[in-house]
C-alpha cells in the first residue's frame, strides 16, 4: 500500500454513489449529504467547491472503522437550480482538486459534480438485464400470420418473400424477407429468459409496418397482426383508388380492424405474462419519421378506398393530415414531393412544428402503450436527437413527452439512441438515459479488438490501450448523472452494428464485400467472455442482444439479423452468460456501486466495483501472453491483510466458476493472469 509524506492520491475518492451523496436523487429544497475520502491521517483540510466561487470546509466523519482511510462530509441545501461542486484537497501547502475525471492540479469545472434536483429515474431500471429482441428473428410461433410470398410490394415493385428456412442467413437486400418470428414465439420462450436471467426485455418496433425492421411505421396505435393475430384471412388485394394496377400495400387482412385490435388484445396478454414473471417491457418509439405506407401519407394508396380512414395526405391536399408532414413542391393527387428523413422518401419526416394535431397525437400514443391494458415499462427511441426542425424544439418536444409518459406511469424510463454527447438532454427533464454507445460499446470494442463498431474500419493505435480506455470512459461518463449512467443501455451489439463475436476476428468487412462466411473465421469466443465480464461488471444495463449468447456471428445490418439458432445454440456460452448475470445480480455494488481503475497498460486494464456492502475487484489481460499483475485492490477498501474470493476466471476457450481463496498482501492482489482472460474477485467478509 502507498505511503508517502505528499497528499495520497491514490487514496482520494469521491463520486454520486449514495455512500458519498445522500439522497443520491433529491428534490428541490433537500438537504443533502456529501462526503469525501482521503488517506487516514494523510490531509490538513478538505473542501467543498462550488462553480459560483463559495468554498465550505468538510468536517471529519465520525463513527468509520475504515484501517486506511478517513472520510470529510458536510450538507448542502438545494434550491430548483442544478448544483455543481468538486473538492479541493490540501497538505502542509501542497493542493490538489478532484471532479469526474479524479485527481488534477487546477479544478476541473467541465467535469464537475452535478446536482439536478428532481432528476429521478426508475430504480427497477438500475443495472437491469435488458434483452433486446428483433421480433421477426427470434421465434416463430404461429406460422398461421407469416407474411407470405407475393403479399404485398414493399416499394419499387419489390416483392415481400417468406422465407421457409429458419438458419437461411440474410440477403444483402433483406428488408422484404420475412422468417415469421412473432409474439408468441416470445411468449412460448419467456422460460428461457427467465432462466438466463433477463430483467426487461426491449422489443424492435412491433407496430404496423411492411418491413422486417418496422422502423418505417404504418399505424402506431395497433400492433402489426404478423406479429399478433390474424382472424380475419382476408386473401384479396387492395386496388389502388380506381385504378387497374395493383396497390404497394398489405392485403387487407393487416389493415382489418378486427385483426389489428386482436393483436392489441394479445400484445396486453404477453405484457401480462412477462409482468408475471417479474420482468419489465421496453418498446421502440419511432416518431422522428413515419413510413410512406403511414396512414396518414398512404402513398402507396392502401387505405385510399377502405373504410374507416381519412384520405392520406399524398392522396388528398384537403387531407386532415396535410400538415403532417412538408411537402416541398408537385401536385395532388399522387404527384407531390415531401422531407424525408436523411432524403429517403420512404421515411417521410414528421412536422410536428406545423401540427399541433400531429404533436397532441405522439403525446397520447406515448402515454397510450405504458397504459392500461398495455402497461408496458417505458419507451427507447429511435434518433431522437434527429425529431424536429431545430434543436430547441427538440427539446421542447422531448420535455413535453416526459411530462405526458410519467404523468400516465410515473416509473417509465426514456431511454433515446443517442450518438455523442447528450449532456443536454439528460438534465432531468427530456430522456432518462440513452443506448450507450459512447460511454461503453465503442471504447470497449476499441480496447478488445481494435474494430469501430460496425466492422467498418480497424485502429492499431487504439487496440489494446488500457490507459485511453479508461480515459475515454472517464470523459464520456462524466456527462451523464449518476442516475442516467445507472440505467444506460450498456450493448455489445445490436441490430444497427456487427456482433462482437464477428469483431472478435479483428476483420474489416460487411456482408456484401465479405461473404456470410467471412463473419465467423477467425472469432475468438475468448474475447467475448472478456468483453460479457466487462459488461456484466460496468455501471449500467447490461444488454444482450438476442442470440449474442447463443454464439451468434454477423456483419453489420443486416447480417446482425440472423435467426436465434434454436436447436443449434452454443450452450457453453448460454451457460457463462447464466454464470455472469448470477454474478451481476447477486452484488449490490454491481448495480449501484462506484467504480474506480485500479491498473492500466498494454493489454490491462483492472477496476473495482465497491459500495458498504461489497467491494469486487474485475481484471482484463487482452493479450495473448501471460502477464504477471498486483492489483491495489486497497483503493477499493479491501482489507490490507485480508482475503479476497475468485468468483471467475475466462481463459482460452473456457470459464471457471469455482471459488479459489486469494490472500491480499499490503493491499495489493498479486497473480499471474493466463492469455486472453478476465477474472472477477469479491473481498471475503470476516464476522467482526
Amino acid at each position: 500500500m502507498s505511503r508517502t509524506d505528499r497528499i495520497n492520491r491514490q487514496a482520494l475518492f469521491g463520486d454520486e454513489t449514495v455512500d458519498y451523496r445522500c439522497p443520491v436523487e433529491p428534490d428541490a429544497g433537500d438537504t443533502v449529504l456529501l462526503r469525501f475520502r482521503t488517506a487516514k491521517e494523510n490531509v490538513v483540510r478538505v473542501y467543498l467547491l462550488q462553480d459560483n466561487g463559495e468554498r465550505k470546509e468538510m468536517r471529519p466523519a465520525s463513527g468509520e472503522k475504515q484501517p486506511v482511510f478517513a472520510f470529510y462530509e458536510t450538507e448542502v441545501s438545494l434550491t430548483e437550480e442544478p448544483y455543481r461542486y468538486c473538492f479541493q484537497i490540501e497538505r502542509d501547502g501542497e493542493v490538489c482538486w478532484y471532479s469526474k475525471i479524479g485527481v488534477s492540479d487546477q479544478p476541473e469545472w467541465n467535469y464537475a459534480f452535478q446536482i439536478t434536483p428532481g432528476f429521478h429515474t426508475p430504480d427497477w431500471a438500475k443495472g437491469a438485464v435488458i434483452y433486446q429482441i428483433f421480433v421477426d428473428r427470434f421465434r416463430n410461433g404461429c406460422p398461421d400470420n407469416d407474411v407470405r410470398d407475393g403479399e404485398y410490394l414493399y416499394v419499387d415493385g419489390l416483392p415481400v418473400k417468406q422465407v421457409k428456412v429458419w438458419e437461411q442467413t440474410p440477403e444483402t437486400l433483406d428488408v422484404n424477407n420475412f422468417y415469421g418470428g412473432d409474439l408468441q414465439g416470445v411468449l412460448e420462450k419467456l422460460d428461457y429468459l427467465e432462466e438466463l436471467g433477463v430483467e426487461v426485455i426491449y422489443f424492435n418496433p412491433i407496430f404496423v409496418s411492411p418491413s422486417n425492421h418496422k422502423y418505417d411505421i404504418q399505424d402506431y396505435d395497433y400492433i402489426d397482426p404478423h406479429y399478433g393475430k390474424i382472424i380475419n384471412d382476408i386473401s384479396c388485394q387492395v386496388q389502388a383508388g380506381g385504378t387497374n394496377r395493383e396497390a404497394l400495400g398489405y392485403i387487407t387482412r393487416v389493415t382489418d380492424k378486427v385483426n389489428l385490435e386482436a393483436s392489441n388484445a394479445f400484445f396486453a396478454e404477453v405484457v401480462e405474462e412477462i409482468h408475471r414473471r417479474g420482468m419489465r417491457v421496453i418498446l421502440d418509439g419511432v416518431f422522428n419519421h413515419c413510413g410512406s405506407f403511414n396512414k396518414w401519407m398512404d402513398r402507396e394508396r392502401i387505405y385510399e378506398e377502405q373504410d374507416g380512414y381519412e384520405k392520406g395526405a399524398y392522396v388528398s391536399g384537403e387531407s386532415p393530415y396535410r400538415n403532417f408532414f412538408r411537402f416541398t413542391g408537385g401536385h395532388w393527387p399522387y404527384n407531390v414531393h415531401y422531407d424525408g428523413w436523411w432524403g429517403h422518401d420512404t421515411l417521410p419526416k414528421l412536422n410536428y412544428e406545423e401540427s399541433p394535431e400531429l404533436y397532441a397525437y405522439i403525446m397520447k400514443i406515448g402515454q397510450k402503450w405504458v397504459s392500461e391494458p398495455y402497461h408496458v415499462d417505458g419507451w427507447r427511441l429511435d434518433v431522437a436527437a434527429d425529431l424536429g426542425h431545430s434543436e430547441p424544439f427538440n427539446h421542447r418536444f422531448w420535455k413535453d413527452f416526459r411530462k405526458h409518459v410519467k404523468a400516465a406511469k410515473p416509473d417509465a424510463l426514456i431511454l433515446a439512441e443517442h450518438y455523442g454527447n447528450p449532456a443536454g438532454w439528460l438534465m432531468g427533464d427530456q430522456w432518462d438515459t440513452v443506448m450507450n454507445y459512447d460511454a461503453f460499446m465503442e471504447p470497449l470494442t476499441w480496447f478488445l479488438t481494435g474494430l469501430e463498431k460496425h466492422s467498418d474500419e480497424r485502429r492499431d493505435d487504439l487496440y489494446a490501450d488500457g490507459e485511453l480506455f479508461f480515459r475515454t470512459m472517464a470523459h464520456e461518463m462524466s456527462r451523464f448523472h449518476v442516475q442516467s449512467l445507472q440505467v444506460a443501455m450498456n450493448e455489445l451489439s445490436n441490430h444497427d452494428h456487427s456482433r462482437f463475436l464477428t469483431r472478435t476476428n479483428r476483420m474489416v468487412g460487411r456482408i456484401g464485400s465479405m461473404g456470410v462466411e467471412a463473419a465467423e473465421q477467425g472469432i475468438k469466443k475468448s474475447v467475448l467472455r472478456m468483453a460479457v465480464t466487462v459488461q456484466m461488471t460496468w455501471p449500467g444495463a447490461p444488454t444482450i442482444y438476442y442470440g449474442d449468447e447463443a454464439g451468434l456471428c454477423g456483419w453489420t445490418d443486416p447480417d446482425n439479423r440472423r435467426t436465434y439458432p434454436w436447436g443449434h445454440e452454443d450452450t457453453e456460452l448460454i451457460e457463462f452468460h447464466k454464470v455472469m448475470i448470477g454474478i451481476h445480480k447477486a452484488y449490490s455494488a454491481l448495480k449501484t456501486g462506484s467504480l474506480k481503475p485500479l491498473a492500466a497498460g498494454r493489454h490491462l486494464i483492472a477496476y473495482g466495483r465497491f459500495n458498504r456492502e461489497n467491494r469486487l475487484a474485475v481484471i482484463l489481460n487482452n493479450s495473448e501472453s501471460p502477464m504477471w499483475v498486483e492489483i491495489p485492490v486497497w483503493e477499493i477498501g479491501v482489507r490490507p491483510d485480508g482475503m479476497m474470493k475468485r468468483l471467475l476466471m475466462t481463459s482460452g476457450d473456457s470459464y471457471d466458476s469455482r471459488e479459489v481463496d486469494a490472500p491480499i498482501k499490503d493491499g495489493v492482489l498479486a497473480m499471474e493472469l493466463p492469455p486472453e482472460s478476465s477474472v472477477i474477485f469479491v473481498e471475503s467478509i470476516e464476522e467482526d
